[in-house]
């Protein structure tokens, strides 16, 4: 019998049994867009939290912690393999102090190298990085926090005298720098950190670049960032007002490395942590992550196919049934001379075409689903909560990625092969005489 007739032979029974097929079929979509939409679940919430994670940050960033950072370790970490930056940020301890005009601010002054900064992607909203020590870039919050203390004295009294005869708390503005601050120059005065009083030897600094607002919006930065070359004349000052006995340290630094390729990553963490230093990069949160994330959807999945293996008795019932029905077609097939194996690949076929028509169906509703709970879950959680904004949010409560609709196809079709195989098998098990005397 060639494969044609052998697909004949398939139709004519399922045109025959059209109801009984078709809600067979339905079993079997049912259980494989289950599995297609509870693993997508998961998928979505994977991608949800990695984009969080990534979202505006250096991936290639490896944060290195310990407490004797210095220059020198910095210089021998920029020879290890696939390194593109070494950035050493040094903050000062001390108090300080910044004044423009009539306004003060008490931002941290950061001492970097600029050359590192600029191949580690250091990003400017505008202006330049400096060139010189006495050239400097201010955070985006800098001027926010440029206050006029005068200003700031008066509104209290008014506010004072207001609530006097009013009742309630009104929240005082704070007038801060509204000017742009390119090009200006500002004095920048180092000062006690027990006593907070300066030490009267200001430096003029010129602002010639301004910082990109931090990647979230609880982030604040009003710092100041100086190239390292500032640093011998900051030590001088502070050489001559320190305390001589129990002085703190100038500086407290960070050390951040920047890796080439996000694949290098690890590498480099590895050498580091082997050679003592306590380091953390986004790559190391991601990889615990995506195994928590891999054995919860491997959990979905096998809870999916749990309901496919239900589905299951549907085939396993109507490729019975269809066996049954048939034994006098199996009969004269075998009369006929039919081997044992064509008349096994016939019902395997039709139970794999179940298998299959339940599938395709089953994975275009997954994606029609995912597509709509996309849409319409954040404006129904939005309204619960009462958040008119939720909607706007990045997040993905579905994902059905090609390897999950693979797995699916997978797992369905053999579980409906399997579910016919026994019928099949009993098909070959017919006696020839048995079937002949049946009735028509």
């Amino acid at each position: 019998m060639q494969f044609k007739d052998q697909i004949d032979f398939v139709s004519q029974h399922i045109k025959k049994n059209k109801l009984r097929v078709f809600m067979t079929i339905l079993a079997a979509t049912m259980g494989t867009a289950f599995l297609i939409i509870l693993a997508s679940v998961g998928f979505g919430i994977q991608d949800t939290l990695r984009s969080e994670i990534l979202d505006n940050r250096l991936v290639t960033q490896i944060e290195v912690y310990s407490s004797d950072i210095d220059s020198a370790k910095a210089e021998e970490m920029k020879k290890l393999n696939h390194v593109k930056a070494v950035v050493l940020r040094q903050q000062i301890s001390l108090s300080q102090q910044s004044t423009l005009d009539t306004y003060s601010n008490s931002g941290t002054l950061v001492v970097s190298e600029f050359a590192e900064e600029q191949k580690a992607g250091f990003a400017l909203e505008k202006g330049r990085l400096p060139e010189n020590k006495y050239e400097i870039v201010v955070g985006s919050d800098f001027a926010k926090n440029l206050i006029d203390e005068a200003e700031v004295e008066k509104l209290e009294n008014q506010q004072s005298a207001e609530d006097s005869t009013t009742e309630g708390d009104a929240e005082i503005e704070m007038p801060h720098y509204e000017g742009d601050l390119l090009g200006k120059e500002i004095t920048y005065e180092l000062g006690s950190l027990e006593t907070s009083e300066l030490y009267g030897e200001p430096i003029q600094l010129k602002i010639v670049g301004i910082a990109k607002e931090p990647a979230k919006d609880f982030m604040f930065d009003s710092n100041l960032y100086a190239d390292a070359s500032i640093i011998p004349e900051l030590e001088a000052i502070y050489d001559r007002h320190k305390p001589k006995e129990g002085a703190d340290p100038l500086f407290y630094s960070n050390l951040n490395i920047y890796a080439d390729e996000l694949q290098n990553v690890k590498g480099i963490t590895t050498s580091l942590k082997d050679d003592g230093y306590s380091v953390y990069s986004i790559s190391e949160e991601l990889e615990q992550i995506d195994v928590f994330f891999l054995a919860l959807k491997a959990g979905l999945i096998f809870v999916g196919t749990i309901a496919i293996l239900i589905s299951s008795i549907g085939i396993f019932n109507t490729m019975t049934m269809a066996v049954t029905e048939r034994t006098r077609e199996i009969g004269v097939m075998k009369a006929l001379g039919a081997k044992p194996k064509l008349i096994q690949r016939l019902f395997l076929l039709e139970s794999a075409w179940i298998g299959i028509i339940g599938t395709v169906i089953a994975v275009i509703l997954s994606y029609a689903i995912s597509i709509l709970a996309n849409y319409i879950l954040p404006l129904i959680v939005g309204a619960a909560l009462g958040e008119e904004d939720f909607n706007e949010l990045n997040i993905t409560f579905s994902i059905i990625p090609w390897q999950l609709v693979v797995i699916a196809s997978a797992i369905s079709i053999s579980v409906a092969m399997i579910s016919g195989w026994r019928p099949a098998r009993k098909a070959t098990q017919i006696d020839v005489i048995d079937a002949l005397r049946r009735e028509l």
